[in-house]
């Protein structure tokens, strides 16, 4: 027992001890094993390496030793060559990790028919041998390494083979037959791989299957083909819902708990060491006593399988209730409806003119009206998987629809937001501007320009904080929304700091109006309209505020891990009150600003006269030619001035009410209808 020293080299005085059964190097500091290090030691049955910092090893330096029974060597970051085993026949337990082994030779199962555990985790091998004459061999672990591609006659014929373990590799291909002749094979772990499909052909004593992290293999997996399975864990949720309750189907729990299993399994000897083999015979003993209690499957037995289904990753039906389904069509409507009304008015209306507050305000309606885009595609995608959303789960959430949506939902939030700031700012600084100009010193308000250019600057903002959680490959869920990941320091940092920026918005905007009323009586609007815009978006400003206190406290409880809502609840406040404001702030526009009404008819009656002259151009073109062949058509052409005698009238009226460009056009469209010898009368009232 040499266990536990501060050797640097490798004692060749050992060579003498003729008789020496076991042998203890580990927790040393020794960092070569020479060739022939064990020639005179051939009654050696186990050696253990372990904890040392081995750079080399010897090819030869564990040749002719008949007894030996286990082998542990890790780190040997230098041996780039699987050692020469000829004439250690009786090797039972094989532990080479954390070299450099690209191959292993074909007779390695022909030099070790004895081998019951083999583990060349952490190498970089590429190919394997066919492992056919290992007939006694009961786990391999050969995790961590870049195999790309298994064979059909890898494994074959390992008929005491329980555990295999090739997670962590490269593998894109398993053929069909790979597993089909292992009938003792009850754990297969491949997860973290590049699997598009994997054959179930033979593996139906599984009990324990681990998938996860094959992002390409969307496919279902039959719950049939695997009976006996105790433990699963897949890429998708959705996979899951073949293996739980209907009860938790509508996207209750579901059966999480799978990744303990593992974790409890492999804690046992997390290092590979002395105990290994020890440990694969507590494994061997525990899948021995499940299988004997279950030698007839059941159809129904519980099954551990993640990640579970749930709210967010639902089986049937992605929205849920019909409460919160109801609720997404109405707000998708609305938004869409409303914001694009209000686009129309500030900006196509002829009665509108576009000053610094109602650009924000167009602006604003029109990232609002991308939050309905989220909206209805949500809806849609509901409707077309109704009821079997988790058949197309797994594709939705990978398409580039849904990472689109999501884009669009988080900009139009984070910039509506900022366009909302910037706007309750502006009209605080040109309230602050009239005071000064009546007190009579000189004020400055917010130009035009840096209108414009806070604007611009609203715009990349949103940019820059929704483009991160897509770069840095934030967990995304059915609803398309990028979420921060517990296991990520980095995603819940960039989480907690979107919050408190968005709280710094609204303190700034609640602070900025505050002061503004409170000097109100100072400096009073000097128009209307100034008078509107400043209430409206004050409006705004107490609507969003309390819109945002609910998500605001989802955030915080879910960054800080409290049971303050549950998933339903949640799942509840992102669909049907995160998106409200994109309701709320065009409808308080449209409804309560006496702006809207104005722009809104200016707009309709521009519409229609618009209307009314394409079609008497029409008529006008075909009533000429048919008036020199048909004496009828003058009571057409009758009627055809009447209507546009109305239109004209219309149009007095809005010159009237002080529409000039109205009343410029009006008069162009007389006098060019008077050189084709039509007669109408404008009616002044």
């Amino acid at each position: 027992d040499l266990n536990y020293n501060s050797l640097v080299e490798f004692p060749t005085a050992i060579r003498s001890l003729s008789h020496l059964k076991e042998l203890g190097f580990h927790s040393n500091n020794i960092q070569s094993i020479p060739e022939h290090a064990f020639t005179g030691n051939p009654s050696l049955i186990t050696i253990f390496f372990y904890d040392n910092p081995i750079q080399s090893v010897g090819r030869s330096a564990f040749q002719n030793l008949p007894e030996l029974r286990t082998l542990s060597l890790n780190g040997a970051a230098d041996l780039t060559e699987f050692p020469d085993l000829t004439g250690t026949k009786s090797l039972e337990s094989l532990t080479i990790t954390g070299a450099r082994i690209t191959s292993l030779p074909g007779s390695v199962c022909e030099q070790l028919s004895n081998l019951q555990l083999l583990d060349l985790s952490y190498n970089q091998i590429q190919t394997l041998p066919n492992f056919s004459g290992c007939e006694s061999i009961q786990k391999i672990d050969l995790h961590h390494n870049e195999i790309e591609e298994l064979e059909e006659n890898t494994f074959h014929g390992l008929m005491s083979l329980r555990s295999l373990d090739l997670s962590w590799n490269r593998l894109t291909t398993v053929k069909t037959n790979s597993f089909s002749a292992l009938p003792a094979l009850n754990k297969l772990d491949l997860s973290s791989n590049q699997l598009s499909s994997l054959p179930l052909v033979g593996l139906q004593s599984l009990t324990h299957l681990r998938l996860a992290g094959n992002t390409q293999l969307m496919e279902l997996l039959p719950r049939e083909d695997l009976p006996r399975v105790r433990v699963i864990e897949l890429p998708y949720a959705f996979q899951c819902c073949a293996f739980v309750s209907c009860e938790r189907r509508g996207g209750g729990g579901g059966g999480g708990g799978g990744s303990s299993s593992w974790e409890r399994e492999e804690a046992a000897d997390p290092s590979g060491r002395d105990n290994t083999f020890a440990s694969s015979q507590v494994d061997q003993d525990w899948e021995d006593f499940l299988l004997e209690f279950e030698d007839e499957p059941k159809p129904q037995h519980s099954v551990h399988c993640s990640p579970a289904p749930g709210p967010f990753r639902p089986c049937l039906r992605l929205l849920g209730s019909w409460l919160i389904r109801g609720g997404v069509w109405l707000i998708a409507a609305l938004s869409l409806v409303s914001n694009a009304l209000v686009v129309l008015s500030v900006f196509f209306s002829p009665a509108s003119s576009v000053t610094p507050p109602k650009l924000l305000i167009g602006l604003l309606a029109l990232v609002n009206g991308l939050m309905g885009v989220w909206s209805g595609w949500l809806a849609a995608a509901d409707a077309w998987t109704f009821g079997s959303f988790w058949r197309y789960g797994a594709r939705w959430e990978s398409s580039f629809l849904c990472r689109l949506s999501g884009f669009l939902c988080v900009f139009a939030s984070q910039t509506g937001l900022f366009l909302l700031t910037v706007a309750a700012l502006e009209r605080y600084l040109a309230s602050d501007a009239r005071r000064h100009k009546a007190d009579g010193h000189s004020g400055q308000s917010s130009s035009p320009l840096s209108v414009r250019l806070a604007v611009c600057l609203c715009f990349l903002l949103g940019l820059a904080v929704t483009l991160p959680p897509l770069v840095a490959g934030h967990s995304s869920t059915s609803l398309c929304l990028p979420l921060p990941s517990s296991s990520s320091s980095s995603s819940l940092a960039f989480s907690v700091s979107l919050v408190l920026l968005d709280s710094l918005c609204f303190l700034l905007m609640t602070l900025a109006y505050t002061r503004l009323y409170c000097r109100a009586n100072k400096a009073l609007p000097t128009t209307e309209e100034e008078a509107a815009l400043t209430r409206h978006v004050a409006w705004l400003l107490f609507s969003d505020c309390l819109l945002y206190l609910p998500v605001a406290f989802l955030s915080f409880s879910s960054l800080l891990r409290l049971p303050a809502a549950g998933p339903e609840a949640a799942k509840g406040v992102l669909l049907l009150v995160a998106p409200l404001p994109a309701c709320v702030n065009p409808l308080l526009y449209l409804l309560f600003n006496p702006l809207a009404r104005e722009e809104l008819s200016a707009l309709v009656k521009r519409t229609c006269c618009a209307a009314v002259v394409l079609r008497l151009g029409r008529g006008g073109r075909g009533g000429g030619a048919g008036s020199r062949s048909r004496p009828g058509t003058m009571d057409l052409t009758y009627d055809e001035d009447a209507e546009k005698q109305s239109c004209d009238s219309t149009q007095a009226l809005v010159a009237v009410g002080g529409v000039k460009e109205e009343e410029e056009e009006g008069r162009r469209r007389i006098k060019s209808n008077t050189q084709d010898s039509v007669v109408f009368v404008v009616q002044h009232h």
